[in-house]
């Protein structure tokens, strides 16, 4: 009597990634079923980014959205993805005030900021070394830069676009000072698999989510409208055009320059203390 052939078993990743409408619009194919990996279920978990760098540091979810900064501290337990990731090219993090600031006058000042794993912490710091940082939730930084609570605040997310709207002041775009001086797009956030699922896990889970974003891009109103429902009452077409930045060629691949911007971002904090000596970039190579 022959023994039946016994199914192929399941393997079951813990996904975690922000609420923010561009990672949302990234993992709309792959949340809903529309692009699948066979043979693993994905549960996906829905975290700010400052929590989820935190939460790498014990390995707390197999495959995680995380800061270009904060990996440089996680990098012996994970491997950043080849995809997936958000560069700024021309534009990135912001720091507004209530009152008209100078960039070059931000020495010795009070700046809320909403986390210092983040990669926007990283390239402030890079800025101005001499800066005074307040951290609270990113949702708060406007009021409080609105009330003088703080004298400044840095924005990611959808307060880049909307600051103006309720009479704060750019001071300075971190990423356009980032491409102004090195030339380069300014690396923000990552996807990264836990290295001990081994190389061929994570080439699959990297091709899956690539195939994800390319559907989303291809298939862009019902990603939008899917992404509007973690977007916090933003405008439709504000939602899209923040997507859009966050959301593009970078994102499918980083290329040789994304992976040199990425390189000179940590050699840089690096070298200003802010990132361990021993640290150095590993990307996930598609090739066997």
């Amino acid at each position: 009597m022959s023994t039946p052939a016994a199914s192929p078993k399941t393997a079951e990743l813990r996904l975690a990634h922000s609420p923010d409408s561009d990672d949302a619009f990234m993992f709309y194919a792959l949340a809903t079923g529309k692009v699948r990996l066979p043979g693993v279920k994905f549960t996906h978990i829905l975290s700010d980014i400052e929590s989820l760098n935190q939460a790498a540091r014990t390995e707390t979810y197999d495959v995680t959205a995380v800061s270009f900064y904060g990996y440089a501290f996680v990098a012996d337990k994970y491997i950043l993805l080849d995809c997936g990731a958000s560069f700024g090219e021309g534009y990135g993090p912001i720091v507004v005030s209530s009152h008209p600031i100078k960039k070059n006058d931000l020495a010795g000042r009070k700046i809320a900021i909403p986390g210092t794993l983040t990669t926007s912490y990283l390239a402030l710091k890079l800025f101005e070394p001499n800066v005074e940082t307040v951290t609270m939730p990113f949702a708060k930084i406007l009021d409080a830069v609105q009330n003088k609570e703080v004298e400044a605040g840095r924005l990611i997310h959808e307060g880049q676009l909307l600051f103006s709207q309720i009479g704060l002041h750019r001071v300075v775009d971190l990423g356009q000072w980032w491409q102004e001086t090195t030339g380069l797009p300014l690396p923000l956030g990552a996807n990264a698999i836990r290295r001990s699922l081994g190389p061929d896990m994570g080439r699959k889970v990297a091709r899956v989510i690539r195939e994800g974003v390319s559907y989303a891009l291809e298939h862009r109103e019902p990603a939008v409208d899917y992404a509007l429902q973690f977007a916090r009452d933003m405008d439709p077409v504000l939602a899209d055009k923040f997507i859009g930045m966050y959301v593009n060629r970078w994102t499918l691949d980083y290329g040789e320059e994304g992976r040199r911007a990425v390189r000179e971002l940590l050699a840089r904090g690096a070298a200003a203390g802010l990132v361990p000596s021993s640290f150095e970039v590993e990307f996930l190579s598609q090739a066997a």
